[in-house]
């Protein structure tokens, strides 16, 4: 899998999925959007961060379950089936250069936590 790291369009449509409150620090959750698994997370600054929910190693949709911290000043989330971490900003896995997940744009608006996946 290789990274896309082309900038994102002007124009995205976003999808409300929960309310900024209901994500709890350092812990991931799981959203449906247009069909699509994704694990989105909250750090204790209280940024947001939204990644594919697939484990490319075990091939469970399993990250939004993982272990959330950081590695060498790197927010990342260690997946709770082969322990491979992903950068939680560029979704390339730390382990294994080769690998990454999608990112997706995610914002807060009035309260609500967005995601686009377009």
């Amino acid at each position: 899998m290789t990274l896309d790291l082309r900038p994102a369009p002007l124009s995205l449509s976003w999808t409300p999925v929960c309310a900024y409150t209901a994500l709890l620090p350092e812990r991931g959750a799981c959203v449906l959007v247009a069909d699509q698994q994704i694990a989105i997370f909250r750090d204790f600054e209280g940024r947001l961060y939204a990644l594919g929910n697939l484990d490319p190693f075990s091939g469970a949709y399993v990250l939004s379950r993982g272990i959330v911290g950081t590695r060498e000043g790197e927010p990342m989330v260690a997946s709770p089936m082969h322990k491979q971490a992903f950068s939680l900003v560029t979704g390339r896995c730390l382990d294994d250069p080769a690998a990454a997940v999608p990112t997706y744009p995610i914002r807060v608006a009035d309260g609500q936590v967005e995601v686009s996946v377009t």
